[in-house]
């Protein structure tokens, strides 16, 4: 009865581990079992070079991982019998944290810019408005244009929905109206994406 008791007690402090990412899990994702941190009896083992070296008891499969000097890495602990693989631990942790930087690295980043405008707005500020915009579209970066009302303009919303679609004109070059002007609030949003070039 005490066994039962202490196995539950066990199960239920590794699901935790797993859940809250404490030392024993990470996360959903779990760290490997290394050397005698494995806990099967018996292992289908994989030697260095990718060969099968068929099943074998935990202790004698340890016994020839520590003659290549290298560990013994349970890689799939659900099969039956589970499987080991004898590799240098270290040196496969560095190398799949290399692969997790280069493909973090390689994986594109953009921002949403913002711009506000008014239906109000000068000539030669819309311009000079409209340059950012391009600018923002041409280095891949998305652009939300909020067309900002005050007081009596909330009146005649064409105004401003003429602004928007005139600069969506003007940049449509290298980028196209993603999300077409809708008012949120007092402002009125359209979104722009830059053009994706094939």
């Amino acid at each position: 009865m005490v066994y039962c008791r202490r196995f539950t007690a066990e199960a239920a402090f590794s699901i935790l581990e797993l859940e809250l990412g404490l030392p024993g899990g990470k996360g959903i994702e779990r760290e490997h079992r290394v050397n005698e941190r494995i806990r099967a009896r018996e292992l289908r083992v994989i030697g260095p070079d990718g060969q099968q070296l068929g099943i074998m008891p935990l202790r004698e499969a340890l016994r020839i991982a520590q003659e290549y000097g290298l560990d013994l890495v349970e890689v799939s602990p659900t099969a039956q019998p589970p499987v080991a693989k004898i590799m240098d631990y270290g040196k496969y942790k560095y190398e799949q944290s290399k692969r997790e930087r280069e493909a973090h690295r390689k994986h594109k980043q953009f921002e949403i810019k913002g711009m506000r405008l008014s239906p109000k707005i000068g000539e030669h500020d819309f311009q000079i408005k409209a340059k950012h915009v391009y600018e923002f579209l041409k280095g891949g970066n998305k652009v939300k244009v909020s067309m900002w009302f005050r007081g009596r303009e909330m009146a005649h919303p064409k105004f401003g929905e003429q602004i928007l679609h005139r600069l969506a004109e003007m940049v449509s070059e290298v980028g196209q109206v993603e999300r077409p002007p809708q008012f949120e609030g007092r402002n009125m949003v359209m979104v722009l994406a830059p053009k994706k070039t094939s």
